[in-house]
């Protein structure tokens, strides 16, 4: 971006400027003379051939270049983002080296691609002076001969130096050309980059949903070699509160991504309400999906900024309602400016819980028929997970909600259980149909409830 805010202010006039210049003046010397004009234009070629040689090198050293600051970039944003981390684990000095190597690597290309750009001057100035030379000579012995005066010649050659004046002045841009240029192709392919999922032709816009999702023989994978679903049959009835549950990888999160088209099936359908999710409008099929997730992702903005992202045109009155269901509202107006206090970056000033009450009064008060929750009491402790849980019993009513949990606690009360191994449905049920068929459900609920009693778990449960 730097490089072509800088061609476009500094160097696009310039050219101009000097590409007119140097079109006058040609005008101008072939008025006076064609003879002198040609033999001043031999040269031409090999200056191209110069000029064209050295930018491609140069824009090789700007791509190089450009590369390691990127490397240099990821480093000191992996640094900052880890930086718990490093300290937990005494690796400043590991770190800083790290830097110091990638700052090194970027000094040594830059200085690289500095004396490539030094190159090309002298070989400008070497052929401008061969051509100087070639038109003196000629020019000499017309004199001699009588063929002109000596004041033309002079005249010719004072001409000669305005004409090649913009062809130095231009080939000392090749520099700024060449980095702008890759500028342009790094933005070219960004802008180029064509989204996997994206409106089909005759798209429209989605009705209000009752909330009937159903998956038909669907199949995903991110390669062709490397399944992530295969042939899942699963439907969830409007306002019914289904749960994910299975090991790790074994493409829970995957089949939840496929119902606001995140992916789109390699085969197979998913439908809402009996329509295919892709004969909507993407925009208009998410409108009527919240969401939930591990991860929770806050803005550094004000409190009621962060919560009416889910519904921007929302009141006040919304949002205070909102964070009240979701037990968000007793610790906001304990902060320092209440519901107007600027919470850090992906809120990192408050606790795992407070951040995730946020989330969930977001998801209230964008009040849509579809809920999609993925470990949403992930890493919490016990009283913000009974406070979010109370929360997300509020949030769910009335709702189609898709609950994934490795939790048990967290899903027993779903109306419906689907267990999910390497990507295929293996079972389904409700908590206690699964628990009485001794099969996967019952072996993950063994390991993470050995040795308490069903009745304490229920309390847990609930």
């Amino acid at each position: 971006i730097d490089a072509v805010q800088d061609f476009v202010s500094s160097a696009l006039l310039g050219i101009l400027v000097n590409c007119l210049t140097l079109l006058g003046m040609l005008g101008v010397m072939f008025y006076l003379d064609w003879r002198f004009t040609l033999i001043s234009l031999s040269v031409a070629p090999a200056l191209f051939l110069v000029v064209y040689s050295y930018t491609r090198r140069i824009k090789t050293n700007a791509r190089a270049v450009k590369k390691k600051e990127g490397e240099i970039a990821s480093v000191v944003q992996e640094s900052l983002t880890s930086v718990r981390l490093i300290k937990a684990f005494a690796r400043e000095d590991y770190e800083s080296h790290r830097l110091d190597e990638k700052s090194l690597e970027s000094v040594e290309m830059a200085l690289l691609a500095r004396s490539v750009k030094a190159k090309l001057s002298p070989f400008v100035e070497l052929i401008v002076a061969a051509g100087t030379c070639l038109v003196l000579w000629y020019g000499a012995r017309l004199v001699l001969s009588g063929g002109i005066s000596p004041g033309a010649l002079i005249v010719f050659i004072l001409y000669l130096g305005k004409m090649y004046k913009p062809m130095r002045d231009l080939s000392k841009m090749t520099d700024t050309v060449s980095k702008a240029s890759v500028g342009f192709e790094r933005i070219r392919e960004v802008l180029r980059t064509e989204s996997r999922v994206r409106d089909l032709p005759g798209a429209r816009r989605a009705p209000a949903f009752r909330g009937r999702v159903e998956f038909e023989r669907v199949s995903f994978s991110y390669d062709s070699e490397h399944p992530v679903l295969r042939d899942v049959n699963l439907s969830v009835e409007p306002g019914q509160f289904i749960a994910l549950v299975g090991p790790t990888g074994g493409g829970k999160t995957t089949l939840m991504s496929l119902i606001p088209r995140f992916y789109d099936p390699t085969s197979g359908r998913v439908k809402i309400d009996g329509m295919d999710i892709r004969s909507f409008t993407l925009k208009s099929l998410r409108d009527q999906i919240s969401y939930v997730l591990q991860e929770t992702y806050l803005f550094r903005a004000t409190v009621w900024e962060n919560i009416a992202y889910g519904k921007p045109s929302a009141s006040r009155a919304e949002i205070v309602r909102a964070a009240r269901l979701a037990n968000a509202h007793e610790f906001i107006v304990r902060l320092p400016e209440g519901y107007d206090t600027v919470i850090g970056e992906r809120g990192e000033t408050l606790s795992g819980g407070q951040r995730q009450r946020i989330t969930i009064a977001r998801a209230i008060i964008r009040d849509t028929p579809l809920l999609l929750l993925d470990e949403p009491s992930s890493g919490l402790d016990a009283e913000s997970e009974e406070l979010v849980f109370e929360a997300l019993g509020r949030l769910m009513e009335g709702k189609t909600s898709v609950v994934i949990a490795h939790r048990l606690a967290t899903v027993m009360r779903a109306e419906r259980i689907f267990v999910i191994e390497d990507g295929s449905i293996v079972e389904n049920g409700t908590h206690d149909e699964l628990l009485a068929r001794g099969g996967l459900y019952s072996r993950l609920y063994e390991i993470q409830f050995k040795g308490q009693e069903a009745s304490d778990l229920k309390a847990v449960g609930d």
